[in-house]
């Protein structure tokens, strides 16, 4: 069987899970030291879906570097299944979550009233990019291990 290059149990899935792991701890970081962010539900709903996104891609990761060890990829159909449901999901998530997130930071940029420093609204912007780079790793996990289930 052709091994599908980003697909559970590769290296390159290893490395999807890694920069998933840590662009999203990244992005809950940064939330997180806006002391505020608890004002408005689209951070609050950010902080909660990158909570999350941290452990699904921290235990695949964990799996995938087991599975290069030794060397032996994951080819059950119904955990890859599995897999590429909470994928999928969780992509979805990621998505709306960093979308809301930006779209709530740009009306406050935008607002005519100085309620938020712009020291916060900066890290509110990392944090959504950070999110935004987390979604596109989980898409991309997404659509390799899409791509690998029909052939099993």
């Amino acid at each position: 069987m052709d091994e599908v290059p980003g697909s559970v149990g590769t290296s390159a899935s290893f490395s999807l899970r890694l920069g998933q792991t840590i662009f999203s701890s990244a992005s809950l970081l940064f939330m997180s030291l806006g002391v505020e962010f608890y004002s408005y539900t689209a951070f609050c709903y950010l902080v909660t879906i990158m909570g999350l996104v941290i452990p699904w891609s921290f235990s695949l990761a964990l799996v995938d570097g087991y599975s290069v060890l030794v060397k032996c990829p994951l080819r059950q159909p119904g955990i890859l299944l599995i897999i590429v449901l909470g994928d999928w999901v969780l992509s979805i998530l990621t998505l709306a979550a960093a979308s809301s997130t930006v779209g709530v930071v740009d009306v406050l940029l935008k607002s005519n009233t100085s309620y938020y420093p712009i020291k916060f609204c900066s890290r509110y912007q990392i944090s959504a990019a950070m999110a935004f780079l987390s979604w596109f790793l989980s898409f991309g996990s997404f659509l390799f291990n899409l791509w690998l289930l029909p052939k099993l």
